[in-house]
């Protein structure tokens, strides 16, 4: 997943927190849509689930477990799983810093598939997405405004719920016009489209829970 020359592996196929935690972008990724990321964002997650107890299933002793955490990424939306610190004070919906801080609470992580969560992790998903959208809104309304053709005959926005051909050119002729400012923009703009904000997180929801989608714009995975 790591640049080798950047971090090191660990016997569990974990990443030790001292490296950048980036990972090589595949084609057609979310790294060569209008959402690319910088190596900055890549550093943090938001907390979906915490197991002070360590991993489900573990049956080791309790004194040979450390606590654990499920985190989403906040700029690509992959899925974690952290090893945190015995000193570690986290709970769900807690920004995280993958690599150390002065108040460190994660000493390795590595990336997980969405049937690898608990119950309360996947649960937790919708609200993590809808907050990391809210709290970076321009990057998402700039999708409105960047988004761009997959091929001849399809458009990024179309895979977009609720987005055919005629709302798809409605929203490429406005943004001619000036590009979108807001999501309440978007809506005061698009007759039909009431609800910007939301099919994004209905969207991005979708691209983290099945692996099997031919496109993905904002879920960037580390397929093998």
């Amino acid at each position: 997943m790591n640049d080798p020359q950047r971090s090191r592996a660990l016997p569990d196929g974990g990443t030790d927190a001292r490296s950048d935690g980036e990972a090589d972008s595949d084609s057609g990724s979310a790294a060569d849509s209008a959402f690319e990321s910088t190596e900055d964002d890549r550093k943090f997650a938001v907390a979906i689930d915490v197991l002070p107890t360590g991993r489900p299933g573990d049956e080791r002793p309790q004194y040979q477990k450390s606590p654990i955490a499920y985190a989403l990424g906040e700029s690509d939306f992959r899925l974690f799983e952290l090893t945190l610190t015995e000193e570690a004070d986290l709970s769900v919906g807690d920004r995280i810093a993958l690599e150390p801080t002065d108040d460190e609470v994660v000493s390795r992580y590595r990336e997980v598939d969405f049937d690898e969560l608990t119950h309360n992790a996947a649960a937790e998903i919708e609200y993590a997405v809808e907050r990391i959208v809210e709290e970076n809104e321009q990057r998402f309304v700039d999708f409105y405004n960047e988004a761009e053709p997959i091929t001849l005959r399809l458009h990024r926005l179309n895979l977009l719920p609720g987005i055919g051909k005629k709302l798809r050119n409605t929203i490429l002729d406005e943004r001619k016009r000036g590009p979108f400012e807001s999501f309440e923009d978007v809506s005061d703009r698009i007759s039909g489209l009431h609800r910007p904000k939301e099919v994004l997180v209905e969207r991005i929801i979708e691209e983290i829970r099945e692996e099997d989608l031919k496109y993905r714009v904002f879920v960037d995975r580390n397929d093998e």
